[in-house]
């Protein structure tokens, strides 16, 4: 990562030029400053895009409590699963050159995912499985469909496998990328290849299957590929001296109820574990022009990155057809927020905004990470959204289905 020529997100237009109502935005900022003034929040960066011209950017609290630094437009965030995302057009860009195929065999890049295994009953030494009736493919790694899982779901039998194996924070400690995928490939899927959805450890192995592909480490080329052509000069997965006094520190609950900081994925140096489900950091401006790139298409500034079929390939549900999150997904998923809401290749996608926990046009895609940060393209409206803090609570923040209400709410013209 470099911070030559860094784009600093700004404001370009007042809300009303853009068909937004100023009062429901001012309503937003008030909500999320009262969060941050009770000590709930460290401190925010919100910014509402309308026809790619910022028309709401609020930066409010702290990105360091102790230092007592504010969150400026260039605070640098680790974006976490927003990083997916990335990965997923990484990945598509050599299917479009026909070095990769969504219906590859994985085992055809990574031998060891041959001959996969389906958990059947039982847990532990005592788990019997079955062979799987069909092999993990490429695009079961974009969907999410491929029958991994993460450690940290605590609600299946091959979860645990992962926490046996030392795969808690989903890497071995001191592994690299191929080994800790040569340890996911050791265990058992959940179910069937397609059959179910299940937030996993996918995008890791997709970013193993663009090592290997391209010959190239996935840093280097998701920096060459991605963050360059999109002029994304702050973000990368490790930042400089000069970044360091921009990132914004990592916060927890603490046992008293206030916000106490918390270990981040180091980003001082090049990672060892280099995560393509997330590892990234970004600023607000690179992260606006990935969205930028994304709503139009696969185009920014006169740089084609991807087709416009490719993104609209990737930004359309590959769950069966009236199946969301909530049916379609393992029972871990079996909640609210899911209604209404399908999966693309590294997306979520809304399928039936009647069933959305908060107001949402169809078609809107986008993602979050697990520091409070989320980001959504709205194509009906035109909207490109993104809200960055450093917040990794102990229980649900109901934050994103009141910022969608009341950004959705703003659109009158």
């Amino acid at each position: 990562m470099t911070a030559t020529a860094r784009t600093v997100l700004r404001q370009e237009i007042e809300p009303g030029e853009a068909g937004l109502d100023a009062a429901r935005l001012d309503e937003l900022d008030r909500l999320l400053g009262r969060h941050v003034d009770t000590g709930s929040l460290p401190g925010y960066l919100l910014s509402v895009a309308r026809d790619g011209r910022v028309a709401r950017l609020t930066t409010y609290g702290s990105r360091d409590l102790a230092a007592g630094l504010p969150v400026e437009p260039d605070t640098l965030w680790r974006i976490y699963s927003m990083t997916k995302p990335v990965t997923s057009v990484a990945a598509m860009l050599l299917v479009e050159e026909g070095l990769l195929s969504l219906d590859d065999p994985l085992e055809r890049h990574l031998p060891a995912f041959a001959d996969p295994r389906v958990h059947v009953a039982g847990e532990g030494a005592g788990m019997r499985t079955r062979p799987a009736r069909g092999p993990v493919l490429i695009r079961h790694l974009l969907s999410h469909t491929a029958g991994l899982t993460f450690a940290f779901h605590h609600a299946h039998p091959v979860d645990a496998l992962y926490r046996e194996a030392g795969l808690h924070a989903s890497v071995l400690p001191g592994a690299d990328l191929a080994r800790t995928c040569d340890a996911y490939a050791r265990l058992p899927l959940q179910f069937d290849p397609g059959s179910r959805w299940n937030y996993s450890v996918a995008t890791n192995v997709l970013g193993r299957v663009i090592e290997v592909v391209s010959g190239r480490p996935l840093d280097e080329f998701v920096g060459e590929r991605v963050l360059g052509p999109l002029r994304m000069t702050d973000s990368g997965f490790r930042i400089d001296e000069e970044q360091a006094g921009r990132l914004a520190e990592l916060y927890g609950d603490g046992e008293d109820g206030t916000l106490e900081a918390v270990p981040g994925t180091p980003v001082r140096e090049r990672p060892r574990f280099v995560s393509g489900s997330g590892g990234l950091v970004a600023s607000a401006g690179d992260y606006h022009r990935f969205m930028e790139m994304l709503r139009r298409r696969g185009e920014l500034d006169g740089v084609r990155l991807l087709r416009p079929a490719t993104v609209d390939l990737m930004t359309r549900s590959h769950l069966p057809a009236g199946e969301d999150l909530r049916s379609f997904g393992a029972p871990v998923h079996d909640e609210p927020a899911n209604s209404g809401v399908g999966f693309g290749l590294g997306f979520s996608v809304v399928v039936d905004p009647a069933r959305t926990q908060s107001p949402s046009s169809l078609g809107t895609y986008g993602w979050k990470g697990v520091a409070t940060t989320a980001f959504w393209v709205d194509p009906v409206q035109d909207l490109t959204v993104q809200f960055m803090t450093q917040l990794r609570p102990r229980r649900s923040r109901l934050l994103f289905p009141e910022i969608r209400r009341l950004v959705h709410a703003s659109v009158v013209g």
